[in-house]
């Protein structure tokens, strides 16, 4: 995966920088694993605007992901990789043995005809799915499950990994794109590898079209608002001071969100750094 700049031949290309596409090998999705996916705009089902600066965006269809991998012992081979317009990361299309045909987040370095197993017998090479207690320690891993056959929850988004560093008991500890440090029981699943498409995080749009093309309008902030509108708005010129805030004056930057008394807090071990 790489990516490249554009010759600024219009003001939307001069500051442009996309992926190459390259590694896609099928434009149209299995339509099997496709539905028509319904946008909001921000309403709710009354047809209120609950959240503000949504709305229009490209039509996108849903590709079902297969996150649980229980299709223990059959082999599958990787047919295409696909672009999803739904997450950053790249997709493959599996074809199992048994004739099933399933999508998957494309890990790193995976090609087509690669045959991927899943299960406590696979062994641990890129985008195979095993128990954490299968997997070596010090492993680069993606999307972990939290309880066991729920799913994978962690570890999705493109260019990420984490790293199994040791074991504690029914426990392995892991830590996290984010710096935190946590235990994980034995039992739950997770794919040997990094999520692909690495590059996404060096992409720019270039210009504001393709923001609302993903269904983004324009954000307007809260300081240049009036007192009406919003806590941090009024005031001559330009009016510095006070505490970031929301619209409905919760606090911003620095307020702790998580709660105090959360069943998970046992389960951590190092915080995330700020």
């Amino acid at each position: 995966m790489a990516v490249r700049k554009l010759k600024p031949v219009t003001p939307g290309q001069r500051h442009k920088i996309i992926g190459t596409f390259e590694d896609i090998t099928a434009s149209v999705p299995e339509k099997s694993l496709v539905f028509g996916k319904k946008s909001t705009g921000g309403r709710n089902n009354t047809g209120k605007m609950t959240v503000r600066y949504r709305g229009g965006g490209h039509k996108r269809k849903y590709r079902l992901i297969d996150f649980k991998r229980e299709k223990d012992g059959v082999p599958a081979v990787v047919k295409t990789i696909e672009y999803d317009p739904n997450r950053s990361a790249r997709i493959a299309l599996l074809f199992y043995a048994d004739g099933e045909k399933r999508y998957i987040i494309a890990p790193n370095g995976l090609q087509v005809g690669t045959k991927l197993l899943s299960g406590p017998d696979a062994a641990p090479e890129i985008g195979n799915a095993l128990p954490l207690a299968n997997i070596p320690v010090g492993t680069v891993i993606h999307n972990i499950e939290l309880r066991p056959g729920q799913g994978a929850l962690l570890v999705r988004s493109a260019g990420n990994f984490a790293q199994l560093t040791s074991r504690e008991g029914s426990y392995c500890v892991v830590k996290l794109p984010s710096g935190e440090t946590r235990k994980i029981l034995s039992a739950c699943k997770a794919t040997v590898g990094s999520v692909g498409n690495s590059d996404h995080a060096l992409e720019q749009s270039g210009k504001a079209g393709r923001t609302r093309w993903l269904g983004r309008r324009p954000h307007n902030r809260g300081v240049v608002m009036n007192p009406h509108d919003h806590p941090m708005g009024g005031g001559e010129g330009r009016q510095s001071g006070g505490h970031p805030r929301s619209r409905t004056g919760l606090y911003a930057k620095g307020l702790k969100t998580r709660a105090p008394k959360k069943h998970s807090n046992k389960y951590i071990i190092e915080r995330a750094k700020k």
